[in-house]
């Protein structure tokens, strides 16, 4: 299903701002879980937070199969500007101040409605911490870009189970979160080439 008007719009006048997202469509195997079945959302914005160091930002959830770091992500609800959710959630996950840098990408899902929305953000300054502990972060840990692609092989390996917490399996799951570290690195690649 394609994003509404609307979003494109919005997608239009944050690439004014921004930079022009690359466009990435994904088909997904197997049933669905969480995000994707939740009825609040339409998408998600996916923080690339580089700190002053140069590091990439990622976290851990506490219920997360073991090493199963990724990128950090919070929901878009419907009726929400995809700009507002995402300086809601870099409050919410991090409480870091930020700028946006670039925006880098659009990825829909297939058969789900879902996509995500990634920005590349720089910290200006804050402290590291949850402002929201429903959030259920465990731990962050800092990643070079060079790291995104065995960070999305460890997604993609994760187990082969149902889980209550996110309403299907964690292996389709790590498929689907894979899929944003890729992009990420690809396009962080092609425009800053080792």
């Amino acid at each position: 299903m394609p994003l509404s008007t609307s979003v494109e719009t919005e997608i239009a006048t944050l690439a004014a701002a921004y930079g022009q997202p690359r466009r990435v469509t994904v088909t997904l195997d197997g049933a669905l879980f969480d995000p994707l079945t939740k009825p609040d959302r339409y998408g998600e914005v996916c923080m690339v937070v580089q700190r002053r160091n140069g590091c990439l930002l990622t976290a851990i959830k506490t219920f997360y199969p073991a090493g199963c770091y990724r990128l950090l992500t919070g929901g878009v609800a419907h009726g929400e500007s995809i700009e507002a959710a995402l300086w809601r959630e870099v409050e919410e996950e991090t409480g870091l101040l930020v700028a946006v840098r670039q925006f880098l990408a659009v990825i829909e899902y297939q058969p789900a409605p879902f996509a995500t929305f990634a920005f590349l953000l720089d910290e200006l300054g804050g402290e590291l911490a949850v402002r929201d502990p429903e959030e259920r972060i465990g731990s962050f840990r800092e990643i070079t870009v060079a790291d995104l692609p065995a960070l999305a092989a460890i997604l993609d390996a994760a187990p082969d189970a149902e889980d209550v917490d996110i309403g299907g399996n964690w292996r389709a799951w790590g498929r689907f979160r894979a899929v944003v570290h890729r992009v990420v690195h690809e396009i962080l690649t092609e425009e800053n080439p080792p």
